[in-house]
């Protein structure tokens, strides 16, 4: 994951315009929205990147934690939600220290493809013990073994011609194209799970999980999983 929190770390191209990237993080946030339960929830946000509409899901709960491990990314998070009361920034380092049962909600979101089997295994494991009894893991953004990048590029189309960026998605298809992204990502590539696989290590770090109806964020070609605690029955 290391290559890829430097890259991100970075000034990158991910984003192909300003308006790309503000939509891309409403629409993370109004998906996470639909899975807070209560105003006073504590929400984790792991591995949460610049998070740009933080603030509109710390105000639908009573604390959220935003934990990233680019330690630039990570300083500009502070500067920017510094005057927001409700929003904690932390390393991931910082997420092994919490709490025991402190959280009720835990958002992954558009991470797994960056990590190891193993080191999701760990974060995995991590987040099952920081989750209340009636707390939630909502894992998003999981990469299919027979989905290929063609249809990450039709998905970026088909959201810049919805929204009006069509143009700057198409030239930055060909910046990326020529980026460090496509360079890590044909050398490291993006690890990529069926269902049958990412319900295996959510059963294996003590979950019981469902898939859910639609992914976070604009790309339907991949899956979102909502993993709780198991029910303890007396």
């Amino acid at each position: 994951m290391d290559d890829w929190i430097d890259y991100y770390d970075s000034t990158h191209t991910i984003y192909v315009s300003k308006l790309h990237r503000d939509l891309h993080f409403q629409i993370i946030a109004r998906d996470i929205l639909s899975y807070i339960s209560s105003p006073e929830a504590t929400v984790l946000d792991y591995a949460c990147g610049e998070a740009l509409s933080a603030a509109q899901v710390a105000s639908a709960c009573g604390k959220l934690i935003l934990a990233e491990p680019a330690p630039g990314v990570r300083g500009r998070l502070i500067a920017r939600f510094a005057p927001n009361t409700k929003i904690r920034v932390r390393s991931l380092e910082d997420v092994k220290k919490m709490q025991e049962q402190s959280v009720d909600l835990a958002v992954m979101n558009s991470v797994a493809q960056y990590m190891s089997p193993e080191e999701l295994d760990s974060a995995l494991l991590n987040i099952r013990r920081l989750l209340k009894p009636s707390g939630r893991l909502v894992l998003g953004d999981i990469l299919q073994p027979n989905v290929g990048m063609g249809r990450d590029v039709m998905a970026l189309l088909s959201f810049g011609l919805r929204h009006g960026f069509l143009k700057d998605a198409l030239i930055g298809l060909i910046s990326t194209a020529l980026s460090d992204y496509r360079h890590l990502r044909s050398r490291i590539g993006l690890q990529r799970y069926s269902e049958d696989e990412i319900t295996a290590k959510l059963s294996a770090a003590g979950f019981a999980v469902q898939r859910a109806h639609t992914n976070i964020g604009h790309n339907r070609w991949r899956m979102t999983f909502v993993a709780r605690p198991p029910l303890v029955r007396g």
